[in-house]
């Protein structure tokens, strides 16, 4: 069953808990992460985690949780639902204060998670995904996993008006793509992958650091971190989106322009054999 957690407390998803003056319902003032939950296991948490301090770090929100707490309640989450394929979203405000614009004194983070039921979509990945593109009208620290996530919202409803699957983003100053809606973008050219590099115009996706730090290397690919143009793109001969939800998933076609042949590419397909590799250690076979 999907279960809460709120302020220290179980709930269910039905009770409701929102406190009017929480500053990440008034201002979004807050972070948060989502964790894919394989076979009743978390994959990839203590990397969760470590982004989870530099948000909070980067918005200046005290750390009152250690890890070893925010893992106990991961698992007993899992324990408690029964779930064990699926997601689980927890976010921090800064917390309860009478409403101003700068920070409130003594006031204490406030905490809450939720799991549910979800599965990644196999078809996607088999058969690849159509992506429109969309002008990247976001704040300049998309490098915090902030819970101001308007430009991301509008970004979403722009493939859906289009019945697509996803979105991926450009800044039009300088016509560089920087990722998609709520996903990190590659393109593979001449057998080397091409991604955007680290910088406060993006986020640092955990799937994305899993792909450059230790799976990419590991096939012994050619990674450049450079950012390119919608056209670079086009015509790219494969390109794919990395997300936690996404795992890796083919992108065959961008602005309805085709993408290499118009199926998953080699790469993608070898990249995400190994991920799953990956999951399989950490959380056995996957159902």
């Amino acid at each position: 069953m999907e279960l809460g957690f709120f302020d220290g407390e179980f709930i269910s998803m039905e009770e409701r808990r929102v406190q009017l003056e929480d500053r990440g319902y008034q201002f979004g003032d807050g972070i948060y992460e989502a964790t894919h939950v394989y076979n009743g296991k978390c994959f990839a948490l203590d990397r969760h985690l470590a982004r989870c301090r530099r948000s909070l770090r980067e918005l200046r929100i005290p750390i009152t949780y250690m890890d070893e707490e925010l893992i106990a309640i991961h698992e007993d989450l899992i324990k408690k639902s029964g779930i064990k394929n699926g997601v689980i979203y927890f976010q921090i405000t800064r917390g309860v204060a009478k409403r101003s614009h700068a920070f409130p004194e003594s006031v204490v983070p406030l905490l809450s998670m939720t799991i549910r039921e979800s599965k990644t979509n196999t078809k996607w990945q088999a058969e690849g995904i159509s992506c429109t593109l969309f002008e990247d009208i976001r704040w300049l620290r998309c490098d915090i996993k902030t819970l101001n996530l308007l430009g991301n919202v509008l970004a979403k409803q722009a493939s859906h008006d289009k019945n697509l699957q996803g979105t991926i983003q450009y800044r039009k100053d300088t016509n560089l793509i920087t990722e998609g809606s709520s996903s990190n973008f590659f393109v593979v050219k001449d057998g080397v992958i091409w991604t955007h590099p680290i910088s406060n115009l993006i986020l640092k996706g955990v799937t994305r650091s899993i792909l450059v730090e230790e799976i990419i290397p590991k096939l012994g690919y050619t990674l450049v971190e450079k950012a390119f143009s919608p056209e670079f793109a086009r015509y790219a001969d494969e390109a794919f989106a990395t997300s936690t939800s996404l795992e890796v998933t083919p992108v065959v076609s961008l602005d309805g322009t085709t993408i290499g042949d118009g199926k998953p590419g080699e790469i993608t397909k070898a990249l995400l054999a190994s991920y799953h590799e990956l999951v399989k250690k950490e959380c056995g076979a996957l159902s």
